[in-house]
This record gives C-alpha cells, sequence and structure tokens, in this order.
C-alpha cells in the first residue's frame, strides 16, 4: 500500500499559483509506478476567495481530478461568511480501496488569546488493503501559533488511537432491533497510519507523548497483554533508518514561517503495522506547496 501525506497550502506553490492539479501530479509521481492507493492531504480549502489565489471549491476539484478514487473532506473549520457564502478549511483523505468507515474527530482547542490559532481536527478513515486487511488512516494538521493547543491535539490523538483500538478488545455488544441499524457491527482494528503536519519537530515533547509506549493500566478491559506494543505508535521513518534525521519538509525554499528548514510532516504507524514498513521516501524538489510531500509504502 502506497500513502502520500502532504499540507498543500490550499494547493498553492511558491510561485503563487493555486494548482489542485499540480498537488496530484507530484504526488502520483512521489508514489512511482501504479500511483497512489491513500493520498491525505491538508489545508484544503472550499470558499475563502480572499485567500491568496483564491482556491474555489477544491473537494470538488480534486474529486474530477481523481477518478476511481472515494474523498472525504473532514473541514476543521465550518463558517459563514458575511454574505452568507459557506467557507471550509480542513483535512481530506482519497483512496481507491475499499472504504469502511469514517470519522472526523475535533482536536481540542483550548484558549491561548495570546497568539492566532483555529480549530483542528483529525479525519480517520477505515479501509480494507487486500494484503493487510482493516486499517485505520488518521490524517490530521496540528496548530502552528499556539504550543499549549498543539500539545493537547497531540495528547488528543495518542487518546483517539488507544479508544479506537479498544473497540477491538471490547467491542460493542450488538443491538437486534431493526437489524441493528446503525448500532450493527462496526469493523476495528489496531492497524493504524497517523500522518499529517503536525507543526513540531521530532524534538518536542508532543512528539515523545504521541509515541510513548501505551502502558497495561491505560488498555480496555480485556486486552491481551501484548496489546500495548501492537497498539502503540511508531514513527515510521525511525523504523526505517534509526537514529538519523528525517530530511527536512517544511521551509526548504521559503523562509517566511522561520529561518530554519524545519522536519514537522510525519508518518506514524501501530506496533502491528511496524514490521510492514518498507519505504518512507520525501520529495525534497517540488515547489508546488509550502511543504513537502511524503510517502509511506506498507508491503
Amino acid at each position: 500500500m502506497k500513502l502520500v501525506t502532504w499540507n498543500t497550502q490550499w494547493c498553492r506553490g511558491l510561485d503563487g499559483v493555486v494548482s489542485a492539479h499540480r498537488i496530484v501530479e507530484g504526488a502520483q509521481a512521489l508514489a512511482g509506478a501504479g500511483g497512489f492507493d491513500v493520498l491525505c492531504l491538508q489545508e484544503i480549502a472550499q470558499g475563502y476567495p480572499d485567500l491568496p489565489g483564491g482556491p474555489g471549491d477544491q473537494p470538488a476539484e480534486l474529486a474530477a481530478l481523481l477518478p476511481g478514487y472515494r474523498l472525504f473532506f473532514g473541514a476543521a473549520v465550518d463558517e459563514f461568511d458575511a454574505d452568507g457564502r459557506r467557507q471550509r478549511f480542513g483535512n481530506l483523505v482519497a483512496t481507491r480501496l475499499p472504504v469502511l468507515q469514517v470519522l472526523h474527530q475535533p482536536l481540542p482547542w483550548p484558549a491561548e488569546g495570546s497568539v492566532p490559532s483555529m480549530p483542528r481536527m483529525c479525519t480517520m478513515v477505515t479501509l480494507r488493503d487486500p494484503a493487510l486487511g482493516a486499517l485505520r488512516i488518521m490524517t490530521t494538521h496540528l496548530e502552528f501559533y499556539a504550543p499549549r493547543q498543539r500539545t493537547a491535539q497531540a495528547e488528543a490523538l495518542r487518546a483517539l488511537q488507544l479508544q479506537a483500538c479498544g473497540h477491538t478488545a471490547a467491542p460493542p455488544q450488538p443491538l437486534p432491533e431493526h437489524g441493528g441499524w446503525p448500532f450493527r457491527p462496526k469493523t476495528h482494528t489496531p492497524h493504524a497510519v497517523l500522518c499529517g503536519d503536525f507543526n513540531m519537530g521530532p524534538d518536542d515533547p508532543a512528539y515523545a507523548r504521541l509515541v510513548t509506549p501505551f502502558q497495561a493500566n491505560e488498555l480496555a478491559p480485556g486486552a491481551p497483554a501484548s496489546a500495548g506494543a501492537a497498539w502503540s505508535l511508531h514513527d515510521a521513518w525511525k523504523l526505517l533508518h534509526g537514529a538519523a534525521p528525517q530530511p527536512a519538509t517544511f521551509r526548504l525554499f521559503d523562509r517566511s514561517y522561520g529561518p530554519d528548514p524545519v522536519t514537522c510532516d510525519f508518518a506514524f504507524v501501530s506496533g502491528s503495522l511496524a514490521p510492514h514498513v518498507r519505504a518512507l521516501r520525501i520529495d525534497g524538489q517540488t515547489r508546488v506547496s509550502d511543504h513537502q510531500p511524503v510517502l509511506l509504502v506498507l508491503d
């Protein structure tokens, strides 16, 4: 399975041109032969004509560019302007694999009035890969300006992984009346990929918390002792390369948001998927966004 994650800056390149076509083209080029199975994009806009480049309806545009894929747009910001026009901004997941369930989970937004901030969320798509079985794709974009919020959001992501995995050990009971709908049994899996723009480096305490192994007292009742290792999150780059630093993914060519290149776009995998990680690659050349895309390959 090939997954590309990319903060697109509403598909705006460093040349100021807004083009969803260039984003899709760049992601397919990074994925190589056969293209990607899953595409996770952050900073996708719908409306917001005042954003530089006037992005328009990007979920619709991306759907037209990706025939054969199903798209799921999770708006972290969903609002109306003074003229009553709807404006939405958030994450998008596109996949050509069978989809089992979709959840859009708001992340914490504690007050931090000394800096700018906006709502954040995590889009979770459970799909079925022919080789790996059911797995949960989680993509997000954490707060840039507000460190207190970013820390709370990282903690919430860890809790979401624990909660989702807990259902594999203690699934909800079926409700037989009316066929159980919408209480009918769901597909639960410990296999998870968490990816996106985390707006923090690997030296951030929130990053360390995100990859802290689950302890026995955190597990769901009935979970086996091995569950902590299977459910915990791991940085896919470090699984492959150990202590070698991951190449920078932000501010390589544009220093508007800081003086030096940084690494803040990651792909984490559950311990259950760790043996299946085959590659993690970064396109360090493209300039069709202010971030660089990341490719994760699972086999």
